[in-house]
């Protein structure tokens, strides 16, 4: 790859109200980093006043144009899988797909958020308790930290979700791929809580548009850690009220930034700095005022 290291490269992000994502400035930043001339665009349904169906399109003008990847996001992560010609392992386990590499006339399918959330949950919670995990939220980033944790080891995992047939249909399609653990759907949140080792939110509460905590503070026991996947602001209602009771805590930010990592290379076939690219998420959101986007 050593003549990538002074070509010109191109990728994109396609989703819908994805003007704020922070996405673009890590991977440019690190392009230039590696000696690369990273062009990263955003292709904003909101833009072109479409919706999915816009997929077989743009993915075919950006192959045309010799884009290297496509991020893909809401709402197109499954409506992609059907233009692709492969698909990664975890992808196809997942049934969602956020990372399209272009390469050789062909379409590669994979999945990074759940590497990004297992990466940031392995370094920031070293040594967690994986007995008895609770998850809010079974959309598509719950999904991924379903995936993440389960093969992490976590032995029982119970997700909560208001749309009970999603957290049903989510809980089915981890059990097909993880059957030694216990997988079920929660009904009695309290209860749950209060046999739990750790607590996963993955829902788009303590966002900015979305403030408050997604249960009730009282559940929340200082042996508890807690994981969150909202990453502006860095330190929502939840990071915080836990931390103050003296839970172990995680912010969102580094599931934003290894998914980030893991797509760079699968694009460009360059190892990325993540120790980089975690400083320049964080000089980002230390001044950044913008409301970032729940990457479901």
């Amino acid at each position: 790859m050593d003549n990538a290291r002074t070509a010109r490269f191109e990728a994109g992000l396609i989703g819908k109200g994805i003007q704020a994502s922070l996405t673009p400035a890590m991977h440019m930043a690190e392009g230039r980093a590696q000696g690369l001339e990273y062009h990263y665009h955003l292709l904003d349904l909101d833009e072109v006043d479409r919706g999915a169906e816009a997929l077989p399109e743009l993915i075919a003008d950006a192959e045309r144009r010799g884009f290297g990847g496509l991020n893909i996001t809401h709402p197109c992560k499954q409506q992609v899988i059907a233009l692709l010609d492969d698909l990664s392992q975890e992808a196809r386990a997942l049934g969602a797909v956020n990372t399209v590499v272009l390469r050789d006339g062909r379409r590669h399918g994979h999945n990074t958020d759940w590497w990004g959330f297992a990466e940031s949950f392995r370094l920031g919670l070293p040594g967690a308790d994986l007995a008895s995990v609770v998850q809010l939220g079974a959309g598509g980033a719950g999904a991924a930290t379903a995936f993440a944790i389960l093969r992490s080891g976590a032995r029982a995992l119970t997700i909560f979700d208001q749309d009970h047939d999603r957290a049903q249909k989510l809980v089915e399609i981890m059990r097909q791929h993880f059957d030694k653990a216990a997988i079920r759907v929660g009904t009695d949140l309290a209860g749950s809580m209060a046999n739990a080792s750790g607590l996963i939110h993955a829902t788009p509460t303590g966002m900015v548009n979305y403030p408050g905590l997604p249960l009730p503070a009282a559940l929340l026991e200082p042996s508890l850690w807690v994981a969150e996947i909202v990453y502006f602001p860095l330190h929502t209602e939840l990071f915080v009220e836990a931390r103050r009771r003296g839970c172990r805590v995680l912010n969102g930010g580094g599931m934003a930034v290894f998914q980030a990592v893991k797509a760079f290379e699968l694009f460009t076939g360059i190892e990325p700095d993540a120790q980089r690219m975690l400083n320049h998420f964080a000089q980002m959101t230390s001044v950044s005022t913008r409301p970032a986007v729940l990457q479901d």
